[in-house]
């Protein structure tokens, strides 16, 4: 697989996830699973997509423009590398935040506690390899 087929992958499961967080079914409200001292204020569309992971407005939204950006990067290699490095760096970062209890709702605005912060650090180490290690040989860029 191609770093370009990388962005373009992670940019229609981005727009789906963020897409998905909307739908009544997909995301149960105010899911009973919601550690107590996890105080998120942005309440707006708040629960748990699947069942598994805290999402919201604000959430959802960030998983939309991610999943934008994906799309719009996976046009050449240069914009595809640079968006893999960026969900390396981005989504790394995430992972030690939720794992902080100062820090793992973002300030009340966006849940990254729970199954989140295992995805987090999947999607950083997914995008570390395409954005540093994998080489795209013989593939041709088309801008």
């Amino acid at each position: 697989m191609s770093t370009r087929t990388f962005a373009l992958i992670f940019g229609i499961v981005f727009l789906v996830i963020g897409l998905g967080g909307f739908v009544p079914g997909l995301t149960v409200m105010d899911h009973a699973g919601h550690p107590a001292d996890a105080e998120v204020t942005m309440r707006s569309f708040f629960g748990y997509e699947l069942g598994l992971f805290p999402v919201n407005l604000l959430h959802n939204i960030v998983h939309i423009l991610f999943g934008l950006w994906g799309l719009a990067a996976a046009r050449s290699l240069g914009g595809a590398i640079t968006y893999a490095r960026a969900v390396a760096i981005i989504y790394a970062l995430l992972t030690v935040l939720g794992l902080l209890e100062a820090t793992r709702t973002t300030f009340g605005l966006i849940p990254i506690y729970g199954n989140d912060v295992w995805l987090h650090a999947l999607l950083a180490i997914v995008g570390a390899y395409f954005g540093w290690v994998h080489r795209n040989v013989g593939v041709a860029d088309r801008t």
